[in-house]
């Protein structure tokens, strides 16, 4: 049989596509890359909390065969953790993961979840704001870290509005700061959860002069900086051994949401959860500090608009805190 030049074509053409078919059919999804261990990590502050029910509930179960929660202690030993690559994911300042990477450590920020968590404590009803603070000494537990910065800054723009200066009284850490105010040996207090809540609960017990609860430092921060009202100030961080691993860095930043949700919806659940990490403070501390924080958790690129401001504002007065300069698009996970 005879066939024309333009059939043979068609033929060959038919031919190859069949040779080809296989390899355009639609891909299988990829396994999840599986960890024999992953370790989440954080302070004990409220920020942790969503992690801790994450190891405590099996979270990640497609990525890993077993996730536990460790506690760090200072920004310190979570540097050293990170450089040890001893965790995987950890709750930290959002000043801390941008200084880190804009020092060549490759970490991602995954999300932004604790907007509201530094609070005022005095022994004088009278004080309801800051600027009530003027002319009187504060103490504060807090050296070169994110709640030092943004009260430094804070009481600066008093300053500059011509209210009287506020002594700072440094102290090593909140433990050190509660007791100076249950001693009669300070009047006003600036604490971040669960400590604040801690301070008030121990006074309760003590049964001696009242404490009070006044403003907190996010809610001076916008009426002192009106074009950066929300304080995005921690949420969780990948370190740089799993950054790039965008499938598991979505299902962390997922589990963590819910796991906030969970949290913020039952506190006195998710407090004895927290006393198996913190024994020795009480559920009912635990309890006030969660209703008492605005955990509200939302991806860091979404929150990115609202991380800049923070950032710009740092660089231009602290440039230390981050670093030098904002990071780039890629840190803002997941």
């Amino acid at each position: 049989m005879i066939v024309d030049l333009h059939t043979r074509r068609r033929l060959c053409a038919a031919a190859l596509g069949a040779a080809l078919l296989p390899r355009l059919q639609p891909a299988r999804a990829a396994t999840p890359r599986r960890h024999a261990q992953l370790t989440l990590a954080g302070p004990g502050a409220v920020v942790s909390y969503p992690l801790m029910h994450m190891a405590a509930n099996g979270a990640l179960s497609d990525h890993t065969d077993q996730l536990r929660f460790r506690l760090w202690q200072t920004p310190d030993q979570l540097r050293t953790l990170l450089v040890n690559q001893d965790i995987d994911f950890s709750a930290a300042p959002s000043t801390l993961p941008a200084l880190l990477h804009n020092r060549g450590m490759p970490v991602r920020l995954l999300n932004i979840s604790v907007w509201g968590i530094l609070w005022l404590v005095s022994r004088d009803p009278a004080v309801k704001t800051f600027a009530d603070l003027a002319g009187r000494e504060l103490v504060a537990p807090f050296q070169r870290d994110l709640p030092a910065v943004l009260l430094d800054t804070l009481l600066q723009a008093q300053a500059a509005r011509g209210l009287a200066p506020v002594a700072l009284r440094r102290t090593r850490d909140g433990q050190d700061a509660i007791a100076l105010v249950l001693n009669g040996q300070a009047e006003h207090v600036l604490l971040v959860e669960p400590m604040a809540s801690l301070l008030l609960w121990r006074a309760a017990q003590a049964g001696g002069v009242p404490l009070y609860r006044a403003q907190s430092l996010e809610q001076a921060w916008r009426s002192g900086f009106p074009e950066q009202p929300s304080l995005p100030q921690a949420g969780v961080m990948a370190a740089a051994g799993v950054a790039g691993d965008t499938e598991l860095c979505r299902a962390v930043n997922q589990a963590y949401a819910e796991s906030a949700r969970w949290c913020a919806a039952n506190p006195e659940a998710c407090a004895a959860l927290v006393r198996v990490h913190l024994p020795h403070l009480p559920a009912a501390a635990i309890e006030t500090a969660i209703r008492s924080t605005r955990l509200e958790s939302r991806s860091a690129r979404e929150a990115r608009p609202e991380l800049e401001a923070l950032y710009r504002l740092l660089a231009s007065r602290y440039p230390q805190a981050i670093g030098g300069d904002l990071p780039p698009v890629g840190f803002y996970g997941p």
